[in-house]
């Protein structure tokens, strides 16, 4: 398929964008995606069986097969996760600064000087990211570091404008989460592309409540039951996925991602989906692979084959744990992950459609 070919009509376009800028303004840090989460509740009502939230924060929508499964084995489960790489506040400085580190597989230069929202126990508060004066000497070690472009964590403070009580009054405190600014959080259009921090993995997030939406006008031809999960924590641990996995019936774990646009994986930005056959957990089950390629093929799609080295899911986080007996991954082609990432129109209903076919055509093999 064309890159520049996007696979479905302009409404759903539209509808993909409207879903999508909502999810990227809403703030989602590991362990505390509360807006993130109201958001999939509310498309998922609409669509699935049954929806709840489970005790690790998940969120978890069902759809019903129609073919008997008392045991739940041939069940399928398809994770996207709900958080965003982010900071933590390591220490509040006596001048009111703030020391903080990674969360998830941030860096600093991820982010860059910009605006950041700093997510108080009683109180949101603005701040800015700063890497200190550029107009610095040898006697400024963490200006040294920043011109030769080795910026760390411990060169990176944020500017509050308030005093150590103040900000103690407000809730920060070491464990507070600090996040990209909503300033800083709309979607840039760039020709036939849209561009913005957090795709990963919100642009997955909406290709699985479209494939809920689409499998919810066609139950009679889903056999088992299919559980969409929208875990926590993925960027940091894996623990929401983990635990919904340890919880859930089934066999089989699919992880809905953004896959990097890389010449060292032979990855292209477009339409067509990336099917991930390993990571840095191990190797995809093999039957799962090539169901997942079968199914974008069928929707007239050309699937992107990736061994992606540096990478890592749910599904093989769960799979490489023994948790789940396959699993496998599909992922939308991604410009610039983790840092301001483009994804093409029509790549997020690509991935949607592709789930959607898979979860038709499944035949419960057993892979090798």
């Amino acid at each position: 398929m064309s890159d520049n070919q996007a696979p479905s009509p302009r409404n759903s376009e539209e509808s993909t964008q409207a879903l999508l800028s909502r999810l990227l303004m809403a703030r989602g840090p590991g362990g505390q995606e509360d807006e993130v989460r109201a958001i999939c509740l509310e498309e998922l009502r609409r669509h699935c069986d049954e929806v709840w939230t489970d005790r690790a924060g998940n969120v978890i929508g069902l759809l019903k097969g129609h073919e008997p499964d008392p045991d739940g084995e041939h069940a399928v489960r398809i994770m996207g996760h709900m958080d965003e790489i982010a900071m933590l506040v390591k220490r509040v400085e006596p001048d009111g600064t703030l020391r903080v580190v990674a969360l998830g597989g941030a860096n600093p230069v991820n982010f860059g000087v910009c605006p950041v929202d700093i997510l108080g126990d009683a109180q949101t508060l603005p701040g800015v990211l700063s890497f200190g004066s550029m107009h610095a000497t040898t006697g400024s070690p963490q200006g040294q570091d920043v011109m030769s472009g080795a910026v760390e964590w411990k060169d990176v403070h944020i500017i509050t404008r308030h005093d150590p009580q103040t900000l103690q009054d407000m809730g920060v405190r070491p464990g507070t989460r600090v996040v990209l600014s909503q300033h800083w959080r709309k979607p840039f259009r760039v020709g036939n592309a849209t561009a913005a921090h957090f795709l990963d993995d919100r642009a997955p997030v909406v290709a699985m409540l479209q494939a809920a939406a689409q499998l919810k006008h066609s139950t009679t031809e889903l056999r088992h039951d299919t559980y969409f999960v929208f875990t926590t924590l993925e960027e940091e641990s894996n623990a929401g996925a983990m635990y919904a996995a340890a919880h859930l019936p089934g066999d089989t774990t699919i992880a809905v991602e953004v896959g990097p646009v890389m010449s060292e994986y032979a990855t292209r930005l477009g339409v067509d989906p990336i099917i991930d056959t390993g990571d840095q957990k191990g190797y995809y089950s093999r039957g799962v692979v090539m169901a997942l390629a079968d199914a974008a093929k069928r929707c007239g799609f050309d699937p992107q084959f990736a061994l992606l080295v540096d990478f890592a899911s749910d599904a093989s986080a769960v799979m490489s744990s023994g948790i789940s007996a396959q699993a496998g991954c599909i992922a939308i082609p991604t410009e610039n992950t983790h840092g301001f990432e483009l994804v093409v129109d029509g790549a997020i209903e690509a991935c949607a459609q592709t789930l959607v076919e898979y979860l038709k055509g499944l035949q419960n093999e057993v892979s090798t």
